[in-house]
């Protein structure tokens, strides 16, 4: 398959990662108000979106790029000799743009009623933390579980693995690591998703700690596909 299908795979199952999660997050999570008892799907609705979107897309472009959605799953994979370290930049590139292309769609849509959107389900620490948790407990938060959610992918898509059933461990993989970590960060485990948001957010406070949500998903990505590629993967002869 061409890099160019690849790339564009990748821009629009990221598209989907952000405009899916983020939007049930946005839209959907407290409708129609925080005050009102009413249809909102709530914190476990928010997880599960963004568990289907990877679930949905690792069926639709598996079969053309991977479905990796994340740079830091890519740069995981890289470390654990999974992915070409050549192709590392452009499937940062098209997951980035595909992420900002998510936000802008949502931010049009979520603007539509006149309301303001607030934090925009940007990540943060501190007084941005949902818990308002600290700086530290957001990044041990962060690195921990991207390297739970690598050695998910890698495990769930080793040639011993039944491939049939990656798309669901991994979405199911990333609904659990939702749960834990709304509370904490918002979640990223992703810098793109955390990217596209941030641009979009009200203040300019999520742009100021997107940092971390860079530096954290790939600390935990590299150092689970280093530790897969030692401890797990079957180094012997066919």
């Amino acid at each position: 398959m061409s890099l160019t299908k690849r790339f564009a795979a990748e821009l629009f199952g990221t598209f989907w990662l952000v405009f899916g999660g983020c939007g049930a997050a946005v839209l959907a999570a407290n409708f129609p108000s925080a005050e009102a008892n009413g249809l909102g799907i709530g914190f476990l609705g928010v997880a599960l979106a963004f568990g289907l979107t990877v679930l949905t897309m690792a069926y639709a472009i598996g079969h053309i790029s991977g479905c990796h959605l994340n740079p830091a799953v890519t740069a995981g994979l890289v470390a654990g000799g999974r992915h070409p370290a050549r192709e590392l930049l452009p499937y940062v590139g098209a997951q980035v743009l595909g992420g900002v292309l998510g936000a802008a769609i949502l931010y049009v849509i979520a603007t539509g009623n006149g309301s303001s959107v607030g934090s925009f389900a940007t990540n943060g620490y501190a007084e941005y933390s949902p818990g308002g948790y600290s700086l530290i407990a957001a990044l041990v938060a962060e690195i921990v579980l991207t390297f739970m959610f690598l050695l998910i992918i890698m495990g769930a898509t080793d040639k011993r693995a039944p491939s049939d059933f990656a798309p669901i461990a991994i979405g199911l993989g990333l609904t659990l690591i939702h749960l834990i970590g709304i509370p904490v960060t918002n979640l990223s485990v992703n810098p793109a998703r955390s990217t596209g948001p941030a641009i979009f957010a009200e203040g300019g406070a999520a742009m100021g700690q997107l940092w971390l949500f860079w530096l954290a998903p790939l600390i935990g990505a590299v150092l689970a596909g280093i530790a897969y590629k030692l401890i797990f993967e079957d180094n012997t002869a066919d």
